[in-house]
């Protein structure tokens, strides 16, 4: 087993440290984040850290690099409060991984890609219509993260839209269902498969498989 300690993590390459550390830490959520800026440009950007913060507000948070370079996701939302969440499914993997290509602020990512923006029930930042679910979030908060000058943004969720035959009765959505895409650290893309559902663990007792329609 290979094994690295503090100080070797320290002195290795710094790509790949990158690649060892954000691919260690497991599978992550793969997103496009939609936002328009004042002058009506649509900017598109891939985030692999979109995270559940709470259902009750509904809340999902995201950490956003440090702003001593350029961050349009960030301009754009922190001036219109708002910003879409678009997950991505296998057919358009490969026009969501150019999404982090670095471009002006004045081109927008959908036209260099085959992703087509969409505006629906009037709300203010774009989403992307090949992505079969989307959430309509708007700006709550951020807090920085003091050691390594990250930010950790919250937003609400104001809109979501799914398919039908991925819900299921008690409120789960099966994602397998659509493709969804997880991600192995920055550039890494797997399309994971559903084993089962396990019913709440009490103790002693052996987890219990849930039946499927639940």
């Amino acid at each position: 087993m290979k094994h690295f300690a503090k100080l070797e993590l320290k002195n290795l390459d710094g790509r790949y440290r990158a690649n060892l550390i954000n691919s260690c830490t497991g599978y992550k959520s793969c997103n496009l984040l939609g936002t328009i800026s004042d002058e009506g440009i649509s900017n598109l950007a891939i985030f692999n850290s979109v995270v559940h913060i709470g259902s009750n507000p509904a809340l999902l948070g995201f950490i956003l690099r440090p702003l001593t370079v350029r961050r349009d996701s960030y301009s754009n939302f922190k001036e219109s409060g708002f910003f879409t969440v678009n997950q991505v499914n296998s057919a358009i993997v490969r026009d969501a991984h150019h999404t982090s290509a670095k471009y002006p602020e004045d081109i927008s990512e959908f036209s260099k890609t085959n992703l087509t923006e969409e505006f629906l029930h009037d709300f203010p930042a774009p989403y992307v219509k090949e992505s079969v679910l989307k959430i309509g979030c708007s700006y709550v908060n951020e807090y920085n993260i003091v050691e390594n000058d990250c930010l950790l943004i919250i937003a609400a969720i104001e809109h979501l839209y799914l398919p039908e035959e991925t819900l299921h009765m008690d409120g789960w959505v099966q994602l397998d269902k659509i493709d969804t895409i997880a991600t192995i650290g920055l550039d890494g893309y797997a399309l994971p498969k559903l084993l089962h559902r396990l019913a709440y663990a009490q103790p002693n007792d052996k987890s219990q498989k849930l039946e499927s329609g639940s």
